[in-house]
């Protein structure tokens, strides 16, 4: 497995990263950040084909889960497409899809103290004012970890910014620019620690952003 650096930005367009088999059958892995098996870190996109089941398991260090596409459910029920999910550390369930789904999960990820869990139906949750046109649906906040859903209208340009404890995105739709590319929905950044960027949008983009979640590290190169 891959060990992950902090102090390095990361830049992956998921629809070019192969399925990879998981231990359940009917159950796909495109793996984004995995660090050693005894921490159990991971961020990774699962799909899971229809009819398919994982069997009864634990989260010594917590679940976070965003339903991207079909109903994801589990013994607190069904969660569809926009569904924001946060098994706290120590729950366990038994997952599984009647009808298949894809979905961003990150494992064993939770701040020590954070026992929050959470259920947010985000297709019927309103819109917030933004900075500038933006609009913000808050999902979870601890310490000085914040993750919203962010709506960054056709053209919108944001002030270059840095970002304490680092910022992590993944793009549902539209495309997402800045200096250093442009991302199309399904990329996934991961920006270190006092990294700074200058972000803008041409066509209408919804992104997932978590920030001040990441060690507080030296930034590496590229």
């Amino acid at each position: 497995m891959l060990n992950i650096d902090f102090a390095r930005a990361v830049r992956i367009d998921s629809s070019t990263v192969p399925w990879q088999a998981s231990p359940m059958p009917g159950v796909w892995r495109k793996p984004l950040a995995r660090e050693d098996a005894e921490s159990g870190h991971a961020t990774s996109i699962v799909r899971y084909d229809a009819g398919a089941r994982f069997g009864h398991h634990r989260h010594p260090r917590g679940e976070e889960i965003f339903v991207l596409e079909g109903i994801f459910s589990d013994d607190g029920g069904d969660f569809g497409p926009g569904s924001y999910i946060r098994n706290s550390p120590g729950t366990g369930h038994a997952p599984f899809s009647e009808g298949g789904c894809v979905l961003f999960v990150k494992l064993h990820q939770f701040a020590p103290g954070d026992s929050s869990s959470v259920r947010i139906d985000t297709a019927s949750t309103p819109w917030l004012p933004g900075q500038g046109r933006l609009q913000v649906m808050p999902l979870h906040s601890y310490e000085a970890e914040q993750v919203a859903l962010v709506k960054w209208p056709a053209g919108e340009r944001f002030v270059l910014h840095r970002h304490w404890g680092g910022e992590e995105i993944l793009v549902l739709s539209g495309e997402f620019i800045d200096e250093h590319g442009r991302y199309p929905a399904g990329s996934w950044l991961r920006s270190p620690h006092l990294s700074a960027h200058c972000p803008y949008t041409e066509v209408e983009t919804v992104i997932w952003v978590k920030t001040g979640h990441l060690p507080v590290v030296p930034m590496g190169t590229e």
